[in-house]
């Protein structure tokens, strides 16, 4: 199938989701077109069926702001005309569906349906504020197409904007071979907690130094930091007040986490808000527990004190109590990291979730439709 799909190409969970669905498809005899302004960071563009094209914008003095989103729709116009694509798929509602709707009624030669899919904060933050509200609700009514990855943020949106549109809840998903448990590598050092965010005031990154600094009173542990962005700076100073820097490390971004997280013991998500838990549903591929908060969609992932935990947010006390928990009882340890495997496994493999996508392309495009096996872009 030929489908144009759009996202984010940095950090963010929707354009990791984005980027590793491409990569199924892919795998799965698709052709898989990317269309942003960079190269999005977990795609290798030479993986057969993969194309990358960059959206270029141009500057004038003119624009005191250079107009991403019309550069997008045109660029989308251009690849859909040049390779036939079937379908436009759009990740994080703004400006991407807004862009997809100006391609739409570029494209003239072929029918070009698009699919909006809602990740989080597009709706929570950036949909709910005053000046996007009206194009986010737009955009969304006019999407032939729009799915979310959990239950809450359909919810969220339904209720939020009040519109009619069916919207299908499809839910993150890991690459389940890639992502496993690794003993051996669990077996050195000391026992190592991993936080993974993009370091925004929602993540509660600075509950993370709190956290791992009651935790030092009963276990000798690390804290790994991985990601940035603007409460890195905080944390780190916050490390040093609290006494425990020296087992802190700050690794930055990160590209390969299949390797990095199966050295863990645990994760913590101390989040204020999340739509899914992407990071978590990794770590639980890896047979490494997570530690989140009962927050959005974190319930469609986690069964508490089964396959991880939840608390409430900002309960530092809670958090570190359930890891401490964790590093300090192997049996414990061991239970929980195998339910958390087996929740990876036998509901959000991708050979569960990705034919639930291609199923939604099929459905969007019509029985009659433009659908085929060939082709598909993000």
């Amino acid at each position: 199938m030929r489908i144009g799909i759009t996202c984010y190409p940095t950090y963010g969970g929707s354009g990791i989701v984005a980027t590793e669905l491409g990569l199924e498809l892919a795998l799965r005899g698709h052709q898989v077109h990317f269309i942003s302004y960079a190269n999005p960071i977990r795609l290798d563009p030479e993986t057969p069926g993969i194309f990358y094209h960059e959206v270029e914008v141009s500057t004038y003095p003119l624009f005191q702001y250079p107009p991403y989103s019309l550069a997008l729709a045109s660029r989308m116009a251009e690849v859909a005309e040049r390779h036939s694509l079937d379908l436009l798929h759009v990740h994080y509602a703004i400006p991407h569906s807004i862009s997809a709707l100006l391609a739409q009624q570029m494209t003239t030669s072929r029918r070009l349906p698009f699919i909006t899919t809602l990740h989080g904060t597009d709706i929570t933050l950036v949909g709910a504020d005053r000046s996007y509200f009206p194009i986010t609700k737009f955009s969304i009514e006019r999407s032939d197409g729009v799915t979310t990855i959990s239950e809450y943020m359909r919810r969220r949106t339904v209720d939020f904007f009040g519109v009619e549109n069916p919207i299908e809840v499809i839910p993150n998903f890991v690459n389940c071979s890639l992502y496993r448990p690794d003993p051996e590598a669990q077996s050195k050092g000391p026992k190592r907690i991993l936080h993974i965010s993009n370091f925004r005031p929602v993540k509660r990154v600075l509950d993370c130094i709190h956290a791992f600094a009651k935790v030092r009173r009963h276990v000798d542990a690390e804290l790994i930091m991985a990601g940035d962005g603007p409460d890195r700076g905080p944390a780190e100073g916050l490390a040093h007040q609290l006494g425990v820097a020296s087992h802190v490390r700050f690794l930055g971004k990160q590209d390969h986490m299949e390797r990095l997280i199966p050295r863990m013991h645990a994760l913590h998500l101390p989040s204020e808000m999340e739509a899914f838990g992407l990071a978590a549903l990794e770590a639980m591929a890896c047979g490494v527990p997570p530690v989140a908060t009962l927050t959005g969609g974190v319930p469609d992932l986690i069964t508490h004190e089964k396959d991880g935990f939840m608390e409430p947010v900002a309960d530092i006390d809670a958090q570190a109590a359930r890891l401490t928990s964790l590093l300090t009882d192997p049996a414990f340890h061991a239970s929980i990291s195998a339910a958390a495997r087996k929740t990876a496994e036998t509901r959000f493999c991708t050979d569960l979730i990705i034919p639930r996508y291609e199923a939604y392309y099929q459905q969007v495009c019509g029985a009659e439709g433009t659908f085929s096996r060939s082709a598909v872009s993000i």
